[in-house]
């Protein structure tokens, strides 16, 4: 019986004492695959792999959660208690110093670290520059991972950060104004940032989306898919674009998002 993680090679990274593991896969430019709550599931490892298969090396860094385990365990078989497993796990990275769940105008400490095992992946697997993803409470990680020359090719499906309970925190990300600054002016230089949700995904509202495209003009290659898109066999609304509202079939809207995405990792990053 084949685990979720085969194939995967792990690893240890440290940065300014910070150390998290990780999982390696692939061969070719280097794309940072970082998981959604409640973590490192099959289905993320399953869009990883999708990655690798591409063309590319990812590195599945583990920030929370159980790597390898199902979102909705033995035992969890509803909607109501599957919400209660992900607010959980939620609960856990609220009170972790490394992430900045709702506050406006700062990037997650996080993202320190990830910028350095980004350097570190592009120093090893070469080419261009590296490309990343984030997800969920991870989206807007890969926005400020973009201050680095070395990142070419940032997605951000459904970014969640800051939690929107005001309208001010709707129409920002987290990052700070300082790396914003930065973003932006490489964007103006040619760098373009990818975002995906679903169009009624409240954790992903649409004015996230208005303030990155106030922000960074025509650099931001934004994708809203309908709620009808969404597979209607997971048990939490229309959220997880590339995982568990993703319908694995040709012409299917979230398959064409999965695909658009690799193939802007693809392109930035010169995959033949």
């Amino acid at each position: 019986m084949h685990g979720p993680l085969d194939g995967f090679e792990r690893g240890e990274f440290t940065e300014n004492s910070v150390s998290h593991h990780y999982y390696r896969r692939g061969s070719g430019p280097a794309v940072i695959v970082i998981p959604e709550i409640p973590g490192l599931t099959p289905k993320v490892a399953d869009f990883a792999r999708r990655v690798s298969d591409a063309g590319c090396t990812v590195f599945v860094p583990s920030l929370f959660g159980v790597d390898g385990a199902e979102p909705q365990p033995t035992g969890l078989s509803d909607a109501p208690r599957t919400g209660a497993l992900m607010v959980r796990s939620l609960g856990k990275v609220c009170v972790s110093r490394e992430f900045t769940i709702f506050a406006t105008g700062k990037t997650s400490p996080a993202v320190a670290w990830l910028r350095a095992l980004g350097r570190h992946a592009h120093a090893e697997c070469g080419g261009p520059g590296i490309g990343a993803i984030g997800m969920c409470v991870t989206g807007g990680f890969a926005l400020g991972m973009a201050v680095d020359d070395a990142m070419l090719a940032p997605v951000l499906s459904q970014p969640s950060l800051p939690l929107g309970i005001t309208p001010a925190r709707r129409r920002t990300i987290d990052i700070s104004d300082d790396d914003l600054t930065v973003v932006k002016a490489r964007c103006a230089k040619g760098l373009q940032v990818m975002g995906a949700r679903f169009a009624d995904d409240l954790l992903v509202p649409g004015s996230r989306f208005d303030f990155l495209r106030d922000q960074l003009g025509d650099a931001f290659i934004g994708v809203e898919l309908p709620n009808s898109a969404a597979n209607p066999a997971a048990l939490i609304p229309p959220h997880s674009v590339v995982t568990e509202h993703l319908i694995d079939r040709p012409g299917e809207p979230t398959r064409d998002a999965l695909d658009a995405i690799i193939d802007f990792f693809r392109q930035k990053l010169e995959v033949a």
